[in-house]
Formats: structure tokens, C-alpha cells, sequence
């Protein structure tokens, strides 16, 4: 069994008669009756003395309010004066040139790769241009428009605009290389 030591506390728990003489003691009253009737004086005062000031405040805040409008100053046009200053103040601040610097060379940077980038693509599109492959397709595109010239004319605008595309893709696409050796071919068997 744990034995307790005698001294500061008592081994048996409260009572209810203990709990109330607790309750009773006031600790923080260490302030004699005559202390006490001065700080409640001097808590008085100090009201009496705020509420003046809010009184004078509120005084003070309707002449200044009174005194912007003689002068048009209004809370819309404060509001503006006060945006311009904090956007002149950030435009002035070093934060803001360092990033406006940064953005300016990251531009000329993006601007310079773009350069290089169509400087490529241009030099692409006039080799390929150049190529067989375009220029087969760059006659086959001219030979249809001459067809078309053609049967345009030669039709006195008699037939619709349908019928004249219809009948120049046909003989166009007579004209191919791969029709002509499928041609070739299809007589070949019949031989």
C-alpha cells in the first residue's frame, strides 16, 4: 500500500461545508471600502470623460465631412485619389520595376524565338514549295481554274456555277497521273 506524507495536503477530499467556505473567500479582495469607493470614482470620471470625447469625435467627423463638401471632395473622388496614389506608389516601387524589367526581357526573349521560329517555317514552306510534290499539286490546281476559265466561256454563262465545277473536277481528275496508269493498266488487260 502507498503511504502519504502529512503536511500541505490533507488526504481527505472536500466536503461540501469545505467547498463553501471556499467559495466564500475572496482572494482578490485585498481592497479596503474606502479604495474601493475611489476606483469606482475614478471609473465614473473616466465614462463620463469618453463618452465626452466620442461626443467631441462625432463633432469633429461631421465639420470635416461638412467641410469636404464646401470643397467638392467627394467619397467617390477620394476613393480615385487614393487608388492613383497607391498605383503611383506600386509603379514607383523597386518590387515593381524589378518585375517590369523581368516581363520586358522575357518579351524580347519570346519576340526573338518567335522571329526564329517563322524565319524557319517561311524557309520550309519555300523548300517545300520548291518540291515536286507541290508543284504537281500547283498545276493541278492552275488546270482546273484554266478548265473552269474555259467551260465558263465557252458555255456563254449558260450553265450554273455547280455544274461547271462538277464537270472540271471530272476532267481534272482525267487528267491525273494515277488515272492514266490505271487506264494504261485497264487497257492492258483487255488486250
Amino acid at each position: 500500500m502507498e503511504t502519504r506524507q502529512q503536511g500541505l495536503l490533507d488526504p481527505e477530499p472536500l466536503t461540501e461545508v469545505d467547498e463553501e467556505m471556499v467559495s466564500e473567500v475572496d482572494l482578490y479582495n485585498t481592497v479596503t471600502d474606502e479604495e474601493r469607493e475611489e476606483i469606482l470614482s475614478e471609473l465614473t470620471k473616466l465614462e463620463e470623460e469618453i463618452s465626452t470625447l466620442r461626443q467631441v469625435l462625432a463633432s469633429k467627423e461631421k465639420h470635416h465631412s461638412d467641410l469636404k463638401a464646401k470643397l467638392g471632395i467627394t467619397p467617390l473622388s477620394e476613393l480615385k485619389q487614393n487608388f492613383n496614389r497607391s498605383w503611383y506608389d506600386m509603379q514607383t516601387s523597386t518590387a515593381y520595376k524589378k518585375t517590369s524589367e523581368t516581363l520586358s526581357t522575357a518579351g524580347q526573349k519570346t519576340s526573338a524565338a518567335f522571329t526564329t521560329l517563322g524565319t524557319a517555317i517561311s524557309r520550309k514552306f519555300g523548300d517545300m514549295r520548291n518540291s515536286p510534290s507541290f508543284k504537281s499539286f500547283e498545276e493541278k490546281v492552275e488546270s482546273t481554274v484554266s478548265n473552269i476559265k474555259t467551260k465558263v466561256g465557252s458555255q456563254g454563262g449558260g450553265g450554273s456555277f455547280e455544274e461547271v465545277l462538277s464537270s472540271a473536277a471530272h476532267a481534272s481528275a482525267q487528267e491525273t497521273p494515277s488515272n492514266n496508269l490505271s487506264e494504261s493498266s485497264d487497257h492492258e488487260r483487255t488486250c
